[in-house]
């Protein structure tokens, strides 16, 4: 198979493209054949060494996928009854594992669930680790009811404009944090205001709050903490595997536990399919082209997701 993969940690230009083995799908797997897969934050942050030092290369990165079923793991059977070869599926990869930068992973099966009719492969992936992360953040970690009010930091993101429009349609009013040129977008998306993170403020903007939820990380993550009421609590998903330590005892501070499960993958599908949520833009970025889709990436400006289109 075909492949973006690294040899070693470093800049983009560690990415290199070409031949590696086929995976192959073992008891209670599938293997997919992959259509695209979307590039995320932590990405670039594994292929930097920023979280982890990898010893086993080559490695391939990639924690979301949408392809079509190409077979079921031998010895599977009858752990395996609900998909079949030529099955539509997309679904975010096992907590520790990646691979989906190629033309083919294995995946527990479990994971996956179907692509439904209509979307693309590429608008399935743009919303699979975005979705999941936000849905884990917002309805099982928050636990965001109806009348309040919540800071999403950050709101042009993938998974923030997720979660805007999930809180959203979960009834809460919803206060987010971007540039002013993606004011229009994050507002079409429902956020009720927006906060110019370039020239506000936002800890003297807003108070009170109920909930935040904190994408951005660095300083942003400390100062999340100031706007919320005494009760409040706030979720991070950017400060690294531990939600930091708030500088106040009358608050929460919680770290997502982003699970894979295919009830969230079909929570995904669900939200779309009820109008609640929409497709973000998407940046395509042919697979062999992986290192120039992570320089993007970095740059941390992008409205929307950012696809590799592998097949």
């Amino acid at each position: 198979m075909k492949a973006a993969y690294m040899n070693e940690q470093g800049g983009p230009e560690v990415l290199q493209y070409g031949d590696l083995p086929d995976p192959q799908a073992g008891p209670g797997e599938i293997a997919v054949d992959v259509h695209a897969a979307s590039v995320n934050a932590a990405d670039w942050k594994v292929r930097s060494g920023s979280y982890a030092r990898i010893t086993d290369f080559p490695y391939v990165l990639g924690r979301d996928f949408s392809g079509v079923v190409a077979e079921v793991g031998a010895g599977a059977g009858a752990g395996v009854t609900d998909l079949a070869p030529g099955d539509p599926v997309f679904g975010v990869l096992d907590a520790g594992q990646e691979g989906a930068y190629a033309e083919k992973v294995a995946v527990r099966a479990d994971l996956a669930a179907r692509k439904p009719e209509g979307w693309s492969h590429e608008e399935a992936v743009a919303l699979a680790l975005a979705g999941l992360t936000a849905i884990v953040s917002l309805e099982d970690t928050l636990k965001l009811q109806a009348g309040e009010t919540i800071v999403i930091q950050g709101g042009a993101g993938g998974v923030a404009g997720f979660a805007i429009q999930l809180a959203k349609h979960i009834g809460a009013t919803v206060v987010t944090t971007a540039s002013a040129a993606n004011h229009d977008y994050v507002k079409g998306l429902g956020a009720d205001r927006v906060i110019d993170y370039r020239a506000q403020d936002f800890t003297q903007e807003v108070s009170g709050v109920d909930a935040v939820f904190e994408t951005v990380g660095g300083d942003v993550a400390r100062r999340s903490f100031d706007v919320l009421r005494p009760g409040g609590r706030a979720a991070f998903i950017a400060s690294g595997g531990q939600a930091p330590k708030p500088p106040r005892s009358d608050v929460t501070a919680l770290r997502p536990n982003v699970a894979r499960a295919r009830r969230h993958m079909e929570r995904v599908a669900e939200l779309f399919a009820a109008g609640a949520v929409t497709v973000p833009p998407i940046r395509t970025f042919p697979l062999a082209e992986a290192a120039d889709a992570h320089r993007v990436s970095e740059g941390r400006h992008l409205r929307g997701k950012l696809v590799l289109k592998v097949r």
